[in-house]
């Protein structure tokens, strides 16, 4: 029997010397059908999530430990990009072409903008800044079997070897007949607004059920 890992979206992360977060999502590239990183990111610090290459990642026993130092994990690339909105409170007089990435600064104070002070709190967008090409899959994102909506996503198995996924972790059901399934990833048809299925509603409620360690919400 072939050696699988699961990544669990929610698990704890863990620095060769500290605790540094939670995976909130991983990064698949669609083409390949392979994790390419986690996306990690500190406990109450939303917006300074950092993209994590697998080379780094050991999962075992639903926990994830990362082959870095703090330091290290705070240097490697930012999985998401904040930036003023124009035309929001202190923002009126800005345009597109005036907005400010904003990945770490505190907006409590007074922020300067092209020389002004600007007081009070501006609204802001974030979005993730992942490779070209690949998808961002979150923990709770739909899944959709060829007939309708059938669960949302616990999480992902992959091959550790060729970091591969395998097979789609699903909540199938409602809390009073709720099971969780492994989906194989050959049943999956595309990812993105959700995970699309070539498999009915019926097909998904015949798979077998699996033990997943669910994380802490």
């Amino acid at each position: 029997m072939e050696r699988t890992t699961p990544l669990m979206i929610g698990a704890s992360a863990r620095c060769a010397d500290g605790p540094c977060g939670a995976v909130t999502r991983v990064v698949v590239d669609p083409v390949a059908r392979a994790v390419t990183h986690l996306v990690v990111e500190p406990a109450g610090r939303q917006g300074l999530g950092r993209l994590v290459p697998l080379d780094l990642v050991d999962a075992t026993n639903g926990e994830i430990r990362l082959r870095c130092t703090l330091a290290q994990f705070e240097h490697l690339d930012a999985a998401e990009e904040t930036q003023f909105v124009p035309g929001t409170r202190g923002y009126a007089a800005y345009g597109p072409d005036q907005v400010l990435s904003w990945p770490y600064s505190s907006l409590s104070g007074t922020t300067g903008v092209a020389g002004d002070t600007v007081s009070g709190v501006s609204e802001t967008v974030t979005y993730d800044a992942i490779p070209l090409g690949e998808v961002p899959v979150r923990r709770g994102d739909r899944v959709h079997a060829a007939d309708g909506a059938i669960g949302h996503v616990e999480g992902l198995v992959i091959d550790p070897r060729n970091h591969h996924v395998t097979h789609v972790l699903l909540a199938e059901g409602h809390l009073w007949g709720r099971k969780d399934v492994a989906i194989p990833i050959g049943a999956v048809t595309g990812a993105g607004e959700g995970i699309g299925l070539n498999l009915t509603k019926s097909q998904v409620r015949d798979l077998p059920p699996v033990d997943i360690d669910h994380p802490a919400s």
